[in-house]
């Protein structure tokens, strides 16, 4: 054999190997009985929430076939106050806290992600021993109580504000910054919260959007919290009047003076309370997709 002789191509790992059409034709049927799995409930729902009465007492429950679209039942909710006022509830709750939560833990994460850092070993115990133990309900009730949050939106908010689970992945994605590239910054003069917010958060925009988004959507579907501190009716938030209404078909608790619930909730109204529900989440996911891809190709370009 001589020096010209062709070497034979390297075999490619199974992964980068081009699918037979076999396997294409299954990874799209997969995934086509992956999204009727999760579109076909969100549409028997919309469709239900947007059908009349007699739609749904014709089909028997919900509504697989359209036979007219009304709003009748999204008027009804948004006429009553409560609803109404459920909405606005866990929008400032949802926006409030999460500024917070997202706040304390890129300011813990951060700390703690610094080895020298005032107190950094107990402070790292403290948390990761967060892992393993919860004070439990009790404790954490009369700690409120003690604290006169009882009846406050702030009960819904600073019980819950920090998760171990955030901070830890958000210390580990700081740690695999380059310490020289912060050891520069600071031999120009620049203070941590300087460099925090001006060198670390801008290359951490993926974890950062995730764990927002996490807060996010914990603090939209929590009902517990209100179900143990909140008394005042007026002060539910939606998630715990989808619980009433909807799980338990309870009637709706009264508002204001001359507001009651008579009657149990038609399935129309039922729908279209889940459905406003879920739409933020619909709405934020494609948002924070596209802005953690963003942040990922920032984040590879200038690392």
């Amino acid at each position: 054999m001589t020096a010209l002789t062709r070497r034979k191509p390297a075999r490619l790992a199974p992964w980068e190997e081009r699918p037979s059409p076999a396997g294409q034709l299954g990874k799209g049927t997969l995934i086509t009985l992956i999204l009727v799995a999760v579109l076909g409930p969100l549409y028997t729902i919309v469709l239900t929430s947007l059908s009349s009465s007699a739609t749904v007492n014709r089909a028997g429950g919900l509504v697989l076939v359209p036979d007219g679209i009304t709003f009748e039942a999204y008027r009804q909710i948004f006429s009553d106050t409560v609803v109404s006022r459920a909405v606005l509830v866990s929008t400032g709750v949802t926006v409030v806290g999460t500024l917070i939560s997202a706040g304390v833990s890129v300011l813990g994460a951060y700390s703690l992600s610094r080895p020298g850092s005032f107190l950094h070993r107990p402070l790292l115990f403290t948390v990761l021993l967060m892992f393993v133990f919860f004070p439990g309900i009790i404790p954490v009730y009369l700690m409120v109580s003690g604290l006169g949050l009882k009846d406050s939106y702030w009960s819904l908010i600073l019980p819950t504000a920090v998760s171990a689970f955030n901070v830890v992945v958000l210390r580990s994605f700081f740690m695999n910054i380059p310490g020289e590239l912060l050891d520069s910054a600071r031999i120009d003069g620049a203070g941590e919260f300087r460099i925090l917010f001006r060198i670390v958060l801008p290359m951490s925009k993926a974890v950062t959007a995730v764990v927002a988004m996490f807060y996010a959507v914990g603090y939209w579907n929590a009902w517990f919290n209100a179900m143990l501190y909140m008394d005042d009716t007026r002060k539910w938030p939606l998630a715990l009047i989808l619980r009433q209404y909807v799980v338990d078909s309870n009637p709706l608790p009264a508002a204001t003076a001359g507001v009651t619930g008579d009657a149990p909730p038609t399935l129309a109204i039922k729908m279209a309370i889940v459905v406003i529900a879920v739409i933020p989440a619909l709405i934020m996911y494609p948002l924070v997709q596209r802005h953690f891809t963003k942040g990922v190709i920032v984040g590879a370009i200038k690392g």
